[in-house]
């Protein structure tokens, strides 16, 4: 039965009266207070512009669909799933700007959207523009960037019996540059296809390890800068130059910190050429240990890095991050970009509280 204009009328009213008393709806009205979304959603559409439906029906908004992304991130759904998750909650219809009349945008329209944004690297640029705002209010620290890996396991392995070359986890000091080059050819040929075919192993702790490693700087608030991607065979350090290209020099003036995964002279040199402070801890080498001065400063520098390792704890323990249902290292690296973006988010109504008080 159609709905009176009247009617539709008390029913948003009676929405947002129901709406109100929900916990989650506390979290998403500190959100729309702290951020400015009409900022967000004119960087958007430089990379979405809305077309009518093969059905005539009226366009989605892109920031409606963006925030639909980070509810699924918040909540750990599938687009099937956060289909189903916008259609039941009051509060996180409101927070995507959605009447109960309004139809909610179907799984496939979510991840249309979402591919687009990663083939656009958009998710980068949304994620350097909503740590912009988070500058404003003092909520990211200048104090120097901190960065540390973290692993992302593919469940699209090979379940066929093959041989492959698989690149061996960091031992600190024990990677040799024969190891290094390893790390560039694992897992040559794949043929089924159900693979993910740009996914690559690494061996952990005895464990062989399918998919991609993450790059994280962050702040002394273990605030997200900026994330870079690679397949989990790569070496460490190849992967500095990359994220650090993807932070403001105003975040980096205060120096680099990282362990001794990334100590090479590429990275040393590249510091040096960008006038950045080189935080990295030194390594040792046969016939060559450290000094007591390169301990002491080896031992500073782990001193400062325990908040990487609380974000990729914050990740695991709110989003399940550490795994992927994409395949591919753009989507994954979207994936990545976007529980960056959540987890900032997650973070900064608390953030306000702590500096307020």
């Amino acid at each position: 039965m159609k709905r009176t204009k009247n009617q539709s009328k008390n029913l948003s009213f009676s929405f947002y009266d129901v709406e109100r008393r929900t916990k989650k709806s506390i979290f998403y009205n500190q959100l729309n207070a702290l951020i400015n979304w009409e900022e967000v959603e004119a960087n958007i559409n430089k990379y979405y512009k809305k077309g009518d439906s093969a059905v005539g029906e009226k366009p989605y908004n892109g920031l409606l669909l963006f925030k639909m992304l980070l509810v699924g991130v918040w909540n750990n759904l599938s687009d099937v799933q956060l289909e189903e998750h916008l259609n039941d909650s009051l509060s996180a219809m409101k927070f995507c700007g959605m009447q109960l009349e309004d139809n909610v945008p179907d799984h496939s329209t979510i991840s249309r959207f979402r591919q687009l944004l990663s083939k656009s690297n958009a998710l980068d640029f949304l994620l350097s523009n909503l740590n912009e705002q988070l500058t404003r209010h003092q909520l990211i620290l200048k104090t120097g960037v901190k960065v540390d890996a973290s692993l992302t396991e593919s469940p699209f392995r090979p379940k066929k019996k093959a041989t492959y070359e698989i690149a061996i986890d960091r031992k600190e000091d024990e990677v040799s540059e024969e190891q290094k080059k390893l790390q560039t050819t694992t897992l040559k040929k794949i043929e089924s296809n159900g693979v993910d075919k740009q996914a690559r192993y690494l061996s952990k702790r005895g464990k062989a390890i399918f998919g991609y490693k993450k790059h994280h700087a962050t702040d002394d608030n273990g605030i997200i800068l900026a994330v870079h991607t690679t397949t989990a065979n790569e070496h460490d350090s190849k992967g500095l130059k990359s994220l650090l290209k993807k932070v403001k020099r105003k975040y980096k003036k205060k120096g680099v910190f990282t362990d001794k995964g990334y100590k090479v002279p590429n990275n040393d040199s590249y510091l040096k050429q960008e006038k950045i402070k080189n935080r990295i801890q030194y390594k040792a080498y046969r016939n060559r240990p450290l000094t007591k001065w390169q301990l002491r400063f080896n031992k500073a520098i782990a001193e400062t890095r325990w908040v990487v390792e609380r974000t990729f704890g914050g990740l695991k323990r709110w989003f399940d991050s550490g795994t992927t249902r994409f395949k591919g290292k753009q989507q994954t690296h979207a994936l990545h970009v976007l529980e960056a973006i959540a987890y900032n988010l997650k973070r900064s109504p608390n953030l306000v509280f702590l500096m307020n008080k």
